[in-house]
């Protein structure tokens, strides 16, 4: 547990002398896309409450001053597979941000969409005797949580305290200041492989930069996308991105639960390809242009061109009916909904007061996709589109930069991981075991 909070604490100071210095990076490495944004600090004084909308506009203390985006290669189910491509791939979207911006940046926040999340629900409990809870407190009872054996080869990427109760008062956001005895807290922990964290930090340091943070994107597309009763009352957002699809449940504003799908909108592409014989670029097209997931009569008749470079006249002027397009991209897109279903119900979702469900990523444009979630997934289903940030280009505030949107709220206002206090030493807990998820809906 020290040696993490440590690492956490090592990053965390990073990205403060990145935010002194005034300028950070944001870089979204996913499947078919890696974007990235050049965030410039400012005092919070040089902005107007009334700018931007939502929960976190007015205060927000930044503006994008360069955005880019570049096609992703060497990315497999939102983990690097190919390192070099990788890192031709980030130095490129990394410059051209660079360019707009007019600065260099030797600092990025990153964050990650694969590497097999699992989510741990924690408690601790001190007795305060009476006494005002003071910082030292809060230290104290972190350090009372039983760290889960989370197993070899994985690392810790979130910690959060997501409730503290006093007494018989639970879900306090802050108890320090108030009088009681018993002081007692829950704590989300995510875990993702550490073989991918330890790619990313590799990739980004080959492009000459500093890694001073990583995040879930499950995590931060939930921070841009889901509105404050939402994150507030309970929420899942699910985020479709090309290679995986991510899922985050929030309650009290909080992440407590959060997993991935290992698959996303390229999978419908890999079957649009076989399905009609053509090339991935041309079934990225047609996806794109005439996609959709429920058929009406008009889809029969109505013929898409399908066009090819294969040279071969015939095979190349094919054309295909868009039912039958339909008929190869609902299934996928079924299964893919079916297996978020899974996990929903495996956390415990519907004993949540909300059972608000937000679908953002690129993979959620599809038409007709929220009438065929809210058949699989239940009622309460709403496309997002992340917060509008100041100075974000118009190009880049549709839902596919969700997760990107969420990495700049989350690099301006970090939720207090961890709580920057001093754990005291003597307090750790030799035994250690694997606690459920549930322990939630006990809780609230």
């Amino acid at each position: 547990m020290r040696e993490l909070y440590e690492s956490q604490r090592a990053m965390r100071n990073m990205r403060q002398a990145a935010m002194q210095r005034g300028v950070i990076a944001i870089l979204d490495v996913g499947t078919s896309k890696i974007a990235c944004l050049i965030l410039r600090f400012d005092g919070p004084e040089r902005f107007r409450d009334s700018d931007g909308v939502g929960s976190m506009a007015g205060q927000s203390s930044f503006r994008v001053i360069g955005a880019a985006t570049t096609r992703s290669r060497g990315v497999r189910f939102g983990e690097i597979d190919a390192m070099a491509e990788t890192e031709r791939a980030v130095r490129t979207a990394v410059q051209a941000a660079q360019k707009m911006a007019q600065v260099r940046v030797d600092h990025v926040i990153a964050c990650l969409s694969g590497a097999r999340p699992r989510s741990y629900g924690l408690d601790g409990a001190i007795d305060v005797h009476g006494q005002m809870v003071e910082e030292q407190d809060i230290g104290r009872v972190l350090a009372a949580c039983e760290m889960p054996d989370y197993g070899a080869g994985r690392h810790v990427i979130h910690a959060q305290p997501v409730n503290f109760a006093l007494d018989h008062r639970s879900g306090l956001a802050d108890p320090r200041g108030q009088i009681g005895n018993r002081l007692t807290c829950d704590m989300h922990l995510l875990t993702v492989e550490d073989m991918a964290v330890q790619n990313m930090i590799h990739a980004i340091g080959r492009c000459d930069l500093e890694l001073a943070g990583l995040a879930s994107s499950a995590y931060v597309s939930g921070i841009s996308s889901l509105v404050e009763d939402e994150q507030e009352l309970g929420s899942a957002c699910i985020d479709m991105g090309g290679g995986s699809t991510g899922i985050s449940i929030f309650m009290k504003k909080h992440m407590i639960y959060a997993d991935s799908v290992r698959m996303g909108g390229d999978h419908v592409t890999s079957d649009i390809s076989m399905g009609l014989q053509v090339s991935m670029s041309v079934a990225e097209r047609i996806k794109t242009f005439y996609g959709g997931l429920v058929a009406t009569g008009m889809d029969d008749r109505e013929q898409i061109e399908i066009g090819g470079d294969t040279g071969d006249w015939e095979h190349d002027r094919r054309k295909v009916s868009r039912a039958e397009l339909i008929g190869i991209m609902r299934p996928r897109v079924e299964e893919i909904l079916e297996e978020v279903r899974g996990r929903l119900d495996a956390a415990g979702f519907d004993h949540l007061p909300s059972q608000q469900i937000v679908l953002t990523g690129g993979g959620s444009q599809i038409p007709g996709l929220d009438s065929l979630a809210s058949k699989i997934l239940g009622q309460q289903v709403r496309l997002g589109r992340p917060l509008r940030v100041q100075g974000l280009p118009q190009a880049a505030t549709g839902a596919a930069f969700a997760s990107a949107v969420g990495l700049a709220l989350f690099a301006a206002h970090p939720q207090d991981e961890w709580w920057d206090f001093e754990i005291p030493a003597e307090r750790y807990p030799a035994r250690s075991f694997k606690r459920a998820v549930k322990w939630f809906k006990d809780n609230w």
